[in-house]
C-alpha cells in the first residue's frame, strides 16, 4: 500500500530500500515530488528524508514529530561569551531604569517624610498570566508604578513625570478618519457613485478636562471619572518585583563585569570586520557584500549576504558586526540546510485541511485583503491557493491581487503546520538568536515558565504577486517599522505572466487611472489668461525619467535605466513631482491602523461586469461593527471571462492607441508598465522587492512623507487626507519616483534589493521597511528581540505611547522592558554559578524573578 495515499490500486509502487517498510506509487511521486526520481525514492524515501507530505506525517502525529524537533546545546564556552555579551549590551537601560526608579523613590520617601532606606514600597497584586498597562498612554508596566488604591487606575513613571512638568502625553483621543466607497467603477478611474463630503474627525488633545495637575509637593491625586478613574485619593507608589531588586541586580552586573575584564565593544577588542580592509576600504574580494545603494561616500552601500551552506561558528561573530550598526543581513539559500518538506501551496492547503474530529477541526474559510481597494473576501482556501498559481483578474482585465489575512491564525502555525513550522526553524540562520526557546541571545527565551509572552510568530504571508508595478492594487506591504527584530524567509514563488495582448488591454485601464489621479491628486491648474482658461496638467507622461540608483544584484551600478521608470497613481510616466499614488495593498492584517469610519455605498452595477458576483465590500479596519463581508465567488470563468462589451472596448482600444502621441503600443506598455530586469539566472527566481530605510535617516524620511501624503492613496483608493504618524500609520507605498524624489529633495535612499526563494532577510528593530510581490510569495517571518537593539525597542514603544487610543501600534504588546529584566537576571545567575562552580546552569538570580499575588 502506497504510504501517500493509503491505497493499493493505483499501479506499480517504489520500495524505499532504506527503511524497507515504506513504498510510493508512481502517481504520487508524479504529484506530490515532482523533484525527486524513482531511483532517489527507491534509496531513501520521502519519510526516510524526512520530507514526506502524506497526511499523517503533515500533521505530525506520532513519533515523527519527536525525530524532527530541533534542539540547540552550547559548550560553557558559549554560554559565556553570550552571557558576557547580553550583560554589556543590557547595563546600560538597566542602569537608566534602576535611576529612574530611585527617583521616583526619593520623590515618595519625601513625601512621606521618610529616609529613602526607610520606605517600603508595596507589591502591586498581579498574576504570572496578566499585562499591567498604564491607564494613560497603554504602555506596560513592568516593575514600578502608580496606582490608585480605590479604583486601581494604574500610571506608568514617565506618565507621573510628564504630570508633574505640565505636558502629559499618551492619552491623545481617538482620531477617525473616513475613507468613502465611491463604488467599484471609481476604482479604476470611472465617476464616483453617492459621494459625499465628509467631516474628517483629526482633534489630538490630551485629555484634559477637567485638567489633571500634580500637587505642589509632587503627588499625583487619581484623575476624575471623565478620564478613567474615580478622583478620589492619591496615586500610590508599587512595584512589580520586590523592592530594590533592580538596583541590587544592577550591583551585581557592575561587579561581573569586572571580574571577566570584558571588552566593551568589538572595536574595543580590535577586532575588524573582514568585509573591509585594513584601510578602511570595502573589501569585494570576499564574495559575501552586494551592493543595495548609492551613498555617495557612505561604507554601509553593501549589505552583509552570505551563503546558508558556508556559515560557521565563527560567522555569528560577523553577522554581530553588522547587526550592531542597524544594518539588515540577507542569507540565500536558506531552505538548503532543512530536510527539503514542500512549501508547495496545495500541500501546505493539505496539511491545514484537518477531517472533522475531537483533534482536528476543520477550517476551510479563509479572509483574504482585495489589494485594490483593501477590502476585506471570504474564500474558499482551494480557491485562493488556485488563483496564487493560476491568477485572477477582473471584468477590466486587472489582475485581482488577494493576500491573506491571518492564515493560519494567530499563535495556531505551529498547530495548524507543525511539519512546516519545524522545517522553518530548522532553515532559520543565527539561530542563537532566532530560535523560539534556546536562542541564547533573543532575549524574548528568558521569559520564565508561565509568564504571559508576547506572540512573536512564525507567520506566514501569503499573496499574489506580478511583476510590472501596476500602481493599483499591487500586492505590497506598506511602509512600517516593526517594534521588534525580524527575520522573514520566502519559502515558494509562483509566476505569472502576463502577456502583450494582455498588457494592451490593461493599457486603457491605466490611463484611466492616471486621468482620475490627475484630476483629484495632483490637480488640474486653471489660468485665465486674457479671458480663456488654460488647463495644465502637473506633469505630463514624458516629463519624468527617474533612475533607480542602485538594485542589490549582481549587475553595474545605474545600468537598467529601465528600473527608473515608475508606474504609481499617477505612475512615474505622468507625474515627475508626485508619481507615488500609493500602492493599494496594505499589510498582512489588512488595516491602516486607525479606526475608520466607513460610508458604505450601494452599488447597483450589472452582474456580468462586476469582478466577483454579490459580494459586498467592506474596509480593512479595526472594528468589525461596521464591516459586511463579502463572499469570494469560485466561478474562475466570470473572472477569466468578462462581458463582450468589455472585449469590444479593449479590441476598439488598441486600435484607438496605435497612433496615440506618436508612440507605439510596445512603447506606452514599457512606459506605463516598467519591468525590473535581472541579469544572471539566479534572479530568476526573485520574488520580492524590498526597501529598508536606515535609522539615521528616518526623520527626514517622515518629513517627505508629511510633505507629500496628499499624493498617495489608500482604502477604496481614496486619496489620503490626514497623517497622524508617516510611519505608523502604514499608509504609504514609495514607488521608484518617489524614492528618486526622496534623494533629490533630502539626500536618502533605502537599501534596496530583491529577495529570491530561500533569502531569509533579517531586519533591525527601527528602520522602516517596504515590500513589493514581484510573483505570488509564501514568506514566513519570525520576530525575536536581540540585546543589540533594545534600545531601538524602547525608543519605538515611545513613540507608540504619544499614539492615539485607537491607532493600530498604540498597545505595547512586546513588554521589552520586561524582556531585558528577566533577560538580565538570567544572565546575572548563570555567570554567578559559573564564578562559583565552573559550569553554567540557566537559572536566574538569587533575587525573586517572578510577580506575585498575596
Amino acid at each position: 500500500m502506497c504510504h501517500q495515499c493509503q491505497r493499493n490500486d493505483k499501479g506499480r509502487v517504489v520500495r524505499c530500500t532504506k527503511c524497507k517498510s515504506k513504498r510510493y506509487c508512481i502517481p504520487c511521486i508524479t504529484t506530490w515530488y515532482p523533484q525527486s526520481t524513482e531511483d532517489s525514492i527507491a534509496e531513501a524515501c520521502p519519510f526516510c528524508c524526512k520530507n514526506c507530505n502524506c497526511k499523517s506525517c503533515m500533521r505530525l502525529d506520532g513519533a515523527l514529530k519527536r525525530t524532527l524537533e530541533l534542539n540547540l546545546e552550547y559548550s560553557d564556552n558559549e554560554k559565556l561569551q553570550h552571557s558576557l555579551h547580553i550583560l554589556r549590551l543590557l547595563l546600560p537601560f538597566l542602569k537608566q531604569l534602576n535611576h529612574d526608579q530611585l527617583m521616583e523613590k526619593k520623590m515618595e520617601a519625601e513625601c512621606q517624610g521618610l529616609s529613602l532606606s526607610d520606605l517600603k514600597v508595596r507589591e502591586a497584586r498581579l498574576d504570572n498570566n496578566e499585562r499591567a498597562y498604564c491607564n494613560n498612554c497603554r504602555t506596560s508596566i513592568f516593575d514600578y508604578h502608580r496606582s490608585c488604591p480605590n479604583c486601581s487606575y494604574d500610571l506608568c513613571l514617565i506618565c507621573c513625570d510628564e504630570i508633574r512638568e505640565g505636558r502629559l502625553q499618551g492619552g491623545e483621543k481617538e482620531v477617525i478618519i473616513e475613507y468613502i466607497n465611491r463604488g467599484s467603477d471609481y476604482l479604476h478611474g470611472g465617476e464616483a457613485k453617492g459621494e459625499r463630503n465628509v467631516s474628517l474627525s483629526s482633534v489630538k488633545k490630551v485629555k484634559s478636562e477637567p485638567e489633571w495637575k500634580a500637587n505642589e509637593d509632587g503627588t499625583i491625586p487619581c484623575p476624575r471619572e471623565l478620564i478613567g478613574g474615580c478622583g478620589d485619593g492619591l496615586l500610590e507608589l508599587r512595584c512589580m518585583f520586590s523592592d530594590n531588586w533592580v538596583s541590587q541586580l544592577v550591583n551585581k552586573a557592575e561587579e561581573l563585569i569586572k571580574s571577566y575584564h570584558y571588552t566593551e565593544s568589538l572595536e574595543a577588542s580590535g577586532e575588524k570586520c573582514s568585509c573591509f580592509t585594513p584601510d578602511g576600504a570595502v573589501d569585494l574580494t570576499s564574495g559575501n557584500l552586494r551592493k543595495a545603494a548609492s551613498r555617495g561616500d557612505a561604507n554601509d552601500n553593501y549589505l552583509y549576504w552570505p551563503k546558508a551552506r558556508d556559515l560557521k561558528f565563527e560567522d555569528l561573530r560577523h553577522f554581530q558586526c553588522h547587526w550592531a550598526k542597524g544594518e539588515p543581513v540577507i542569507v540565500s539559500n536558506a531552505l538548503e540546510t532543512t530536510p527539503g518538506l514542500s512549501w508547495e501551496p496545495m500541500v501546505m492547503w493539505r496539511a491545514f485541511r484537518q477531517i472533522s474530529n475531537a483533534k482536528h477541526l476543520r477550517h476551510l474559510d479563509v479572509t483574504a485583503i482585495d489589494c485594490l481597494d483593501l477590502s476585506e473576501v471570504d474564500v474558499n482556501i482551494h480557491q485562493f491557493f488556485k488563483g496564487y498559481s493560476e491568477g485572477r483578474f477582473d471584468s477590466k482585465k486587472w489582475p485581482q491581487i488577494l493576500k491573506l489575512k491571518d492564515w493560519p491564525p494567530k499563535n495556531e502555525f505551529d498547530e495548524k503546520l507543525p511539519r512546516h513550522g519545524i522545517e522553518f526553524i530548522t532553515s532559520l540562520p543565527f539561530k542563537e538568536y532566532t530560535h523560539l526557546k534556546e536562542g541564547f541571545l533573543n532575549l524574548a527565551t528568558k521569559l520564565p515558565e508561565g509568564i504571559l509572552k508576547p506572540d512573536l510568530g512564525p507567520k506566514t504571508y501569503i499573496a499574489y504577486g506580478v511583476h510590472p508595478e501596476l500602481g493599483r492594487g499591487d500586492s505590497v506591504t506598506k511602509l512600517h517599522c516593526d517594534m521588534s527584530d525580524a527575520v522573514n524567509v520566502l519559502t515558494h514563488t509562483a509566476e505569472l505572466t502576463l502577456s502583450r495582448d494582455h498588457l494592451h488591454k490593461m493599457l486603457k485601464v491605466k490611463k484611466q487611472h492616471i486621468k482620475q489621479d490627475e484630476k483629484e491628486i495632483f490637480g488640474i491648474v486653471c489660468e485665465k489668461k486674457k479671458g480663456t482658461e488654460k488647463t495644465v496638467p502637473s506633469a505630463s507622461p514624458n516629463s519624468c525619467k527617474p533612475e533607480l540608483d542602485c538594485l542589490a544584484t549582481d549587475t553595474d551600478e545605474n545600468k537598467n535605466p529601465s528600473l527608473g521608470v515608475e508606474n504609481e497613481k499617477f505612475d512615474a510616466s505622468t507625474t515627475p513631482n508626485g508619481e507615488t499614488l500609493e500602492k493599494t495593498a496594505e499589510n498582512a492584517d489588512g488595516s491602516n491602523g486607525l479606526m475608520h469610519s466607513d460610508e458604505e455605498i450601494e452599488e447597483k452595477i450589472p452582474r456580468k461586469e462586476r469582478a466577483v458576483r454579490g459580494r459586498k465590500r467592506k474596509r480593512g479596519g479595526y472594528s468589525k461593527s461596521t464591516r459586511r463581508s463579502k463572499r469570494l465567488e469560485t466561478k474562475q470563468e466570470e473572472l477569466d471571462h468578462p462581458s463582450d462589451k468589455s472585449d469590444s472596448e479593449s479590441s476598439r482600444a488598441d486600435k484607438e492607441l496605435s497612433g496615440d502621441q506618436n508612440c507605439d503600443l510596445e512603447e506606452e506598455i514599457n512606459l506605463y508598465f516598467p519591468m525590473l530586469e535581472f541579469e544572471g539566472p539566479e534572479y530568476a527566481e526573485g520574488g520580492a522587492l524590498w526597501d529598508i530605510f536606515r535609522r539615521e535617516d528616518v526623520p527626514k524620511l517622515e518629513e517627505y512623507l508629511e510633505k507629500h501624503f496628499q499624493e498617495f492613496r489608500h482604502i477604496h483608493c481614496s486619496p489620503l487626507t490626514q497623517v497622524i504618524h508617516p510611519i505608523h500609520d502604514q499608509t504609504f507605498y514609495l514607488t521608484v519616483e518617489h524614492k528618486r524624489k526622496l534623494k533629490e529633495e533630502y539626500g536618502i535612499e533605502p537599501w534596496t534589493f530583491v529577495q529570491k526563494l530561500g533569502d531569509a532577510v533579517f531586519i533591525p528593530a527601527g528602520c522602516p521597511h517596504q515590500v513589493r510581490n514581484l510573483k505570488s510569495c509564501i514568506k514566513v517571518a519570525l520576530d525575536f528581540v536581540s540585546p543589540e537593539n533594545v534600545k531601538e525597542c524602547l525608543r519605538l514603544t515611545e513613540e507608540f505611547r504619544v499614539l492615539p487610543e485607537n491607532h493600530r501600534a498604540k498597545e505595547d504588546k512586546l513588554e521589552v522592558k520586561k524582556m531585558a529584566i528577566y533577560g538580565m537576571s538570567k544572565v546575572v545567575g548563570g555567570l554567578e554559578h559559573y564564578l562559583r562552580e565552573g559550569t553554567f546552569e540557566n537559572q536566574g538570580s538569587d533575587n525573586k524573578e517572578k510577580r506575585t499575588k498575596p
